[in-house]
């Protein structure tokens, strides 16, 4: 039943692509991907072929439809991070991927995953000052955007949930247990809370590598159903971004918010162990074949309404939804 329903999926959302994802001079837009879980490999040629089928979409994408910018929302290099930032994987795993022309101006806001973590996350963002297009200025951060021609804004939270929650075994499908530095961690959620609080965006998004709501491998992470989840419906948060689990999925809380989580850049897993643990309602699309090609989340904000298309890495477009500004 469920393969049933992704194909009709599949074929309702090509049908429409010229009219759901207008050309990128037509509708004024803030247009964005949203990839998670790229990393390669930490053996020779440090990427797989689904992290290059991947990438050479993102580029279609961004020739065809725009974007001004790419989230990248962790586990940037398997398995164990890198070492400083003269490491080889940058230009094995990233730079010599993420190639295509109209990528090169393209910049990507990161934040770090559990296997970053694992390695010298500060080296990756020393790596800031090295490559123009990659943007880590700390390990939790603000973005702040005006969609062109309006006064419409768009922020965006970039959290680190390893900081937050701690590490996990990603092959081993633990939760991550508790933070390292509780003292951080506490440190980072004041920061989340003052910025929820004071914004007046008319959309409001959280990005994290740990998902809220997942029904795959890892399933809900419990600390960010504790520490999150009530400050993104106190604060009618639009949407909460993420990876983690090794596929794609959007799934939809009773108050509107949307979860996106887009972590099939690199490898596919079509887990769906904790579904049970998922309210009723919540999940609306799920794709993580291990045969399946990767893919990721592509993300149109107009004055009106936010537009999310998973694509996959042939181009198709595998499940669409809307969501609007917030009503504050």
């Amino acid at each position: 039943m469920d393969k049933f329903i992704v194909l009709l999926t599949i074929l309702s959302c090509v049908t429409m692509k010229s009219i759901s994802i207008p050309l990128k001079d037509s509708v004024p837009s803030l247009r964005f991907s949203v990839l998670g879980d790229w990393g390669g490999e930490d053996h020779p040629p440090y990427y797989t072929k689904r992290e290059h089928l991947v990438a050479a979409e993102l580029a279609n994408t961004a020739s065809k439809w725009g974007t001004d910018f790419i989230v990248a929302v962790g586990d940037n290099f398997y398995d164990d991070g890198v070492t400083d930032v003269t490491d080889m994987r940058f230009k094995e795993t990233f730079e010599n991927v993420f190639n295509g022309e109209s990528l090169a101006k393209v910049p990507w806001y990161v934040i770090a995953g559990n296997h970053d973590h694992k390695g010298n996350v500060t080296a990756q963002i020393a790596y800031s000052n090295v490559s123009p297009r990659w943007k880590f200025p700390d390990f939790y951060y603000d973005l702040s955007f005006k969609i062109p021609s309006t006064n419409v804004s768009v922020r965006i939270l970039m959290l680190d949930t390893v900081v937050l929650c701690g590490n996990s075994d990603d092959y081993g499908g633990e939760q991550p247990l508790e933070a390292e530095n509780p003292k951080l961690a506490n440190k980072q959620l004041e920061w989340l809370v003052e910025k929820l609080e004071t914004s007046k965006d008319d959309y409001l998004l959280v990005a994290g590598h740990y998902p809220v709501w997942s029904i795959a491998e890892h399933g809900p992470t419990a600390c960010l159903l504790d520490l999150v989840e009530p400050l993104l419906r106190r604060y009618q948060v639009t949407a909460y971004l993420s990876g983690h689990d090794h596929n794609l999925q959007y799934l939809q809380d009773d108050s509107g918010i949307g979860y996106i989580l887009s972590g099939a850049g690199n490898y596919m897993d079509p887990s769906r162990k904790h579904e049970a643990k998922v309210p009723d309602g919540y999940l609306r699309f799920f794709y993580g074949h291990y045969d399946d090609l990767g893919g990721f989340a592509y993300v149109q904000v107009t004055p009106t309404e936010m537009n999310i298309t998973y694509i996959q890495s042939s181009g198709k477009c595998l499940y669409q939804t809307t969501l609007y500004p917030r009503d504050l």
